[in-house]
């Protein structure tokens, strides 16, 4: 198989996965179809280097790629980002050995593996401990959520060692002594991805990696505004909507307020694109306020979907409908308190 470029991702995102955008809302037979056309393609570890498998796009081609995902189908772009995001930490701390056994398997996605550590950031008493047990270390707790069901058969889980270190390992994404898996999250937008809680009593693991006790905290910090690039996609999804619908109502001012709104949206990516490079501790106020911006234009766009599409928009049926309710998932997701905050400041002002 050859390395997949950009251009290759960009064309199956178009010929793929938009044209089934509303079927992918609430199929997850249709979701897994497509998934697995991805991992056909190669396109299951774009940021890894081609050494190990991946595509190895560089910074601007894979937040290119995130914005596109997005656009073309929120559903889709959140369920593979789950194993992107795992195939992108396995790669920068697993030990090159283990680099080289699992990851040139996750491009293809003959190796599907979703994520759970977003527990690590909660405050208080850990939800998953770990306490080592020989070369293995066994798990306890709770993991809050967890994507993919249907579609991956590993979850890399983060738990948290008794010095406050955290810990990572794979575990297997069916039920098993000591590991069970709740009936998939009934939600507003995004059901298909299949999104569970599981639980875990003295469930062994080999670890994989170690990381700091503030690791999540760092790893949140870099993630303000890269995490941002999936609700500028949904922007341009409900613009995509509002052009359509500018089209053929012929009203004076449909091409005013796309004018207006894809502009703002143009200076927000801009602004966005200057932050994305790298991570300045300096610049947190301000990379706050930029993703709050992009999930504040989320909700704008897909509202200026919703109205100009008039009363068709309340049809479940009806891409303006499901561009709204992605927007509330892309505004929460990998959310902070500061983020939370920003966004609260910006809704105020």
């Amino acid at each position: 198989m050859s390395v997949p470029t950009l251009k290759d991702a960009l064309e199956f995102l178009a010929t793929e996965v938009a044209p089934r955008a509303m079927e992918l809302d609430g199929d997850a037979v249709a979701l897994g179809e497509v998934l697995t056309r991805m991992g056909a393609r190669g396109l299951g570890a774009l940021k890894i280097p081609r050494e190990l498998g991946g595509a190895g796009f560089d910074e601007a081609d894979f937040r290119l790629w995130q914005r596109e995902c997005a656009r073309a189908s929120g559903t889709f772009a959140f369920l593979q980002t789950q194993h992107q995001s795992a195939g992108s930490l396995i790669w920068k701390s697993a030990s090159r050995e283990l680099a080289q056994e699992i990851l040139p398997a996750m491009a293809t996605l003959e190796r599907g593996i979703g994520i759970g550590f977003s527990q690590l950031r909660r405050p208080g008493p850990p939800l998953l401990t770990a306490t080592p047990r020989g070369s293995s270390v066994v798990l306890n707790g709770h993991i809050p959520w967890i994507t993919g069901l249907a579609f991956f058969s590993e979850v890399l889980v983060g738990a948290t060692l008794p010095d406050g270190r955290s810990v990572f390992g794979l575990i297997p994404f069916e039920t098993k002594p000591g590991l069970t898996y709740s009936e998939p999250m009934q939600l507003a937008s995004m059901e298909a991805a299949q999104t569970v809680t599981a639980e875990l009593v003295d469930f062994p693991v080999v670890p994989l990696f170690e990381k700091g006790a503030d690791w999540i905290l760092k790893n949140d910090q870099i993630n303000i505004v890269l995490q941002g690039h999936f609700a500028l996609g949904c922007a341009r999804a409900g613009l995509d909507i509002l052009q359509l619908a500018s089209e053929r109502k012929k009203l004076d001012f449909l091409p005013s307020a796309f004018a207006d709104l894809h502009g703002e949206l143009t200076q927000c990516e801009t602004a966005m694109a200057s932050f994305s490079a790298g991570f300045d501790e300096e610049t947190t106020d301000e990379r706050l306020r930029v993703r709050a911006w992009a999930i504040d234009l989320a909700f704008r766009c897909s509202q200026a979907a919703v109205i100009s599409s008039s009363g068709a928009a309340n049809s479940l049926g009806h891409p303006a409908q499901r561009i709204y309710r992605e927007a509330l998932v892309f505004a929460v997701s990998a959310q902070t308190a500061d983020i939370m905050a920003a966004s609260l400041d910006r809704l105020r002002r």
